[in-house]
């Protein structure tokens, strides 16, 4: 197929040599299918930032840092040059976070390369080298709904442990990709971490993680009604709070807050909500 506009400078420039087929088109970005020599690709283009809310402009590029002063202040400001600065910052967090959690170990898409506003990296594939598919499109058996939920459970610790938390996990973003390890299985690949935020430098990475948890035991809880009981992500977070966390925790499933404890992540997230709804009005304000 004909190059996409944003493509064609990559095509020019010798990073992709031809578009196969557009693979998708979500609330954040397209993906196409592309040829790099004898490897095939997937090429991730950002959507413009009129095209995504302002609330996850809000909840996620909090506290998202750049190391140029002019930049910063411009960012504060809102000027357009500032969020021309935000939109970079933006797109290139997907790029940071999936080298720093692939490093950690983390199952995520390899990177290759990011330029002009496209990121080039690894096309997630099934058993017959055709795109991995999403896990709300698979049906499973209780023990393989155990399974996977356990695996995911221990990278949602893993990227944790690595100061990270990916802020929209759900079935929807995660690929059942086919592995040859332990005889050719299936294991799950997170994908679409542009929303991924700082555990400690975020205020809202505690409810994005305990809402990141509920997906996966909500989804799973389908097929295995028994995980609906459990509680993995107040688990996890009181132990990454009082440093006790670490990839090789065991975990429970099971949490009980001390007794007559304040229940201080509702109010943070009532505070959190207000703050949000604040901070969408001005960005709306501003785009008028």
């Amino acid at each position: 197929m004909k190059a996409p506009p944003r493509l064609q400078s990559l095509v020019e420039e010798g990073l992709i040599d031809t578009v196969v087929r557009q693979l998708m088109s979500g609330k954040e970005a397209m993906v196409y299918v592309v040829r790099c020599g004898d490897d095939t690709r997937c090429a991730k283009i950002y959507k413009e930032a009129t095209h995504r809310s302002f609330r996850q402009a809000v909840d996620y590029t909090e506290n998202r840092k750049v190391k140029n002063s002019r930049s910063a202040r411009a960012m504060a400001k809102g000027s357009k040059f500032g969020r021309q600065e935000q939109e970079a910052a933006w797109q290139s967090a997907e790029v940071d976070a999936l080298y720093r959690l692939a490093a950690a170990g983390v199952r995520v898409p390899q990177p290759y390369n990011f330029h002009d506003g496209v990121l080039l990296m690894e096309l997630v594939t099934d058993a017959h080298g055709d795109a991995a598919p999403r896990l709300n499109d698979v049906a499973f058996t209780p023990e393989a709904a155990r399974a996977h939920h356990a695996t995911l459970v221990a990278e949602v610790v893993r990227m944790l442990c690595a100061g990270v938390v990916h802020g929209d996990l759900s079935e929807f973003n995660i690929l059942l990709a086919h592995s040859d390890e332990g005889g050719g299985t299936d294991v799950p690949v997170i994908i679409d971490l542009p929303q991924a935020v700082d555990a400690a430098g975020n205020n809202h990475a505690q409810r994005m993680l305990l809402r990141d948890v509920a997906n996966l035991r909500d989804f799973f809880g389908q097929f295995a009604p028994d995980l609906l009981t459990t509680a993995y992500g107040p688990e996890i977070w009181s132990l990454y709070q009082a440093g006790l966390l670490s990839n090789d925790t065991v975990l429970t499933g099971r949490y009980t807050p001390e007794a007559g404890a304040l229940d201080l992540g509702s109010v943070l997230r009532e505070i959190d909500d207000a703050r949000d709804e604040e901070a969408a009005r001005r960005l709306r304000m501003q785009a008028t």
